[in-house]
């Protein structure tokens, strides 16, 4: 019986990765051809769900949020603030900063997003246990967090894990 490649660590992180990539363009296309229906772009809908929660939002705090630059995130605003979805108001004691506020028929909008977002996440995942679920959660935290560390940490990505393996650490 031959080796498959997801059968050796390296292999299997291979296979992880690429797979996790793939998921997350499959996921992401599905999801911005739902929300154009409703007139906004899958980035437009991601920053209104955010603001919609129990907090006010500067430009800068969203741009962290979403994982953009501030000049990206200045041009969504604008394009939110053009479908009249939002307002921009001045914080004060910083004439460079700006709060977000919702409108009315962003709040709408909001409720129908939420609506698909669940739909569409029980699509994606059924048939799956949630013990399963529980553990790839898990395992997509550490992802996350070593790839946060790798950004923050000045690693050279380039050269080989120090103990020379390709291995995944368990936590």
């Amino acid at each position: 019986m031959s080796k498959r490649l997801s059968d050796s660590v390296p292999g299997l992180n291979a296979a992880f990765t690429f797979e996790l990539s793939t998921a997350g363009r499959k996921m992401r296309r599905l999801f911005d051809g739902v929300v154009r229906e409703h007139g906004l772009t899958l980035s437009r809908a991601r920053a209104l769900l955010l603001l919609s929660g129990h907090r006010t939002w500067t430009q800068a705090e969203l741009a962290d949020a979403l994982d953009v630059e501030p000049p990206s995130v200045v041009r969504l605003l604008d394009g939110l603030e053009r479908q009249g979805m939002i307002s921009r108001s001045a914080v004060e004691g910083d004439r460079r900063a700006k709060h977000i506020e919702l409108t009315e028929p962003a709040r709408v909008q909001i409720g129908h997003m939420e609506e698909i977002s669940a739909t569409v996440r029980s699509r994606l995942l059924e048939g799956i246990d949630p013990e399963d679920l529980k553990i790839a959660l898990a395992v997509l935290r550490q992802v996350v967090s070593n790839a946060e560390a790798a950004r923050s940490d000045d690693a050279d990505l380039t050269a080989p894990p120090a103990d020379g393996k390709d291995h995944v650490r368990a936590q």
